[in-house]
């Protein structure tokens, strides 16, 4: 994708969630899988597990693999042997390639990009995998942070890392909740539904006019 930008309507940089918008949100499939394996409602399984993210600890850093699928067995009723999150998780972690080449033009047309997501070490041993990291300037992961996006402060502390005042600096995630916090710490907010819509969203955004207010875009085509 090459966007024609007039000033990049002000953006300085540009993070994106990881898990649902750099690739595919591989967590979820892999606790669907695991839910269908042991008869669970799938809903409910995932929800309970990403909330297990958190209660362990997990997710900021505070604790391992093992306390987070002890939390889920607690909340949850699974039986037998702990899950592999190698086995199960990573391989529904699909980077998309579209997503790759929007991060290199975006660098190329001068403005910061970077990688901000609620995420464990499950994103260090991708990034072992796939070599991620190297092509964005900043990786803000929740795992290193011991905060993650749910912690509405947190946009403050990323906006000061960055050096950045937030009418300037672009989130794009899938969650609804993220995008709220990010809006109302003045940064500007993009859901994620789908490649069409987001680049012409994309589009929209880095063209237009600068203003110091905030707005929230859904990837729908619509503002």
């Amino acid at each position: 994708m090459d966007i024609h930008m007039r000033g990049n309507g002000g953006i300085q940089a540009v993070m994106f969630d990881f898990g649902g918008v750099i690739a595919e949100e591989g967590f979820k499939k892999g606790l669907s899988e695991i839910a269908r394996k042991h008869g669970m409602a799938e809903r409910e399984f995932i929800q309970a597990a990403f909330d297990a993210t958190y209660a362990s600890g997990y997710v900021l850093g505070k604790a391992t693999e093992a306390d987070f699928w002890r939390e889920v067995k607690r909340s949850t009723g699974l039986d037998g042997p702990d899950v592999s999150l190698w086995d199960y998780i990573y391989p529904h972690f699909i980077i998309r390639g579209w997503i790759q080449d929007l991060v290199r033009s975006l660098k190329g047309k001068g403005l910061t990009v970077g990688i901000l997501s609620d995420q464990t070490d499950m994103l260090d041993k991708l990034d072992e995998r796939y070599d991620i990291f190297r092509q964005f300037d900043h990786v803000f992961n929740s795992f290193h942070l011991g905060k993650g996006k749910r912690d509405i402060s947190l946009f403050d502390d990323v906006a000061a890392l960055l050096r950045t005042e937030p009418g300037r600096l672009l989130f794009i995630d899938d969650h609804q909740g993220h995008v709220d916090r990010a809006r109302q710490k003045g940064w500007q907010a993009l859901l994620y539904v789908d490649r069409e819509s987001l680049e012409t969203d994309l589009e929209r955004i880095l063209t237009q006019d600068y203003s110091p207010k905030a707005e929230i875009y859904r990837s729908s085509g619509r503002p």
